[in-house]
């Protein structure tokens, strides 16, 4: 009789002492997940500020382009309104050093990235497509070049637009609208509007988002 409630006894020891370890280590698989899903909460946080300030460094391209396209497109203004020059579009020549300089901008800074994200790579390949589609451009519309400005901000209404959406920053989603406009300007009216069209369209789609995202990286970089 001992020895049975002595083997109950053992035998209900034995079944507390394992309820108690299942439900301890319930508890550390469940502290664990909630860790887990706070480091993982942690990661994403940090992951999106940085894709965040990463994307807004290339505000850099923006008032680059935006700057070397207004001086480029003023510059043919002037040649095509105040002088006999012939070919005042060989300033847009400028344009492929201008290639190289913001290549090597953007080689140097994804070396010193520490995190390269889906976002960023989404943002660099619109903008490299807008770069083939406008070298295409210039091959085909070589013999017809009063024609290019409407097309080029038809192009550069797309990247503009799109980078807006990823970076969440209407001011840009604005401007690629508004490049748009300048665009449908340039078509219907004339050749003088056509010339000041370009600069016109840079200054409210590039410049201007431009400086707002600049001003918000400092933001957020804080």
């Amino acid at each position: 009789m001992v020895y049975i409630t002595n083997y109950f006894i053992f035998a209900i020891y034995l079944y507390n002492y394992q309820l108690h370890n299942v439900k301890l280590a319930i508890a550390m698989e469940n502290e664990e997940k909630l860790m887990t899903g706070e480091e993982s909460m942690k990661i994403i946080t940090e992951m999106i500020n940085r894709t965040r300030v990463n994307i807004s460094n290339s505000s850099f391209h923006l008032l680059f382009w935006g700057w070397l396209i207004m001086i480029c497109g003023l510059s043919e203004f002037i040649l095509y309104k105040f002088t006999d020059y012939s070919s005042p579009w060989y300033v847009w020549f400028f344009v492929i050093p201008g290639v190289f300089v913001s290549f090597i901008y953007g080689f140097t800074k994804g070396k010193k990235a520490t995190v390269h994200t889906y976002a960023d790579g989404l943002y660099m390949w619109v903008w490299m497509a807008f770069l083939f589609a406008a070298v295409i451009l210039f091959v085909i519309t070589k013999d017809h070049m009063q024609d290019i400005p409407k097309y080029i901000l038809i192009l550069a209404g797309i990247p503009t637009f799109i980078s807006g959406a990823i970076l969440k920053f209407r001011p840009l989603m604005y401007g690629g609208i508004a490049i748009w406009l300048f665009a449908l300007a340039a078509h219907f009216g004339g050749d003088t509007v056509a010339s000041l069209a370009v600069p016109a369209a840079v200054l409210t789609g590039y410049l201007i988002p431009g400086y707002l995202l600049k001003r918000r990286g400092r933001h957020d970089a804080v």
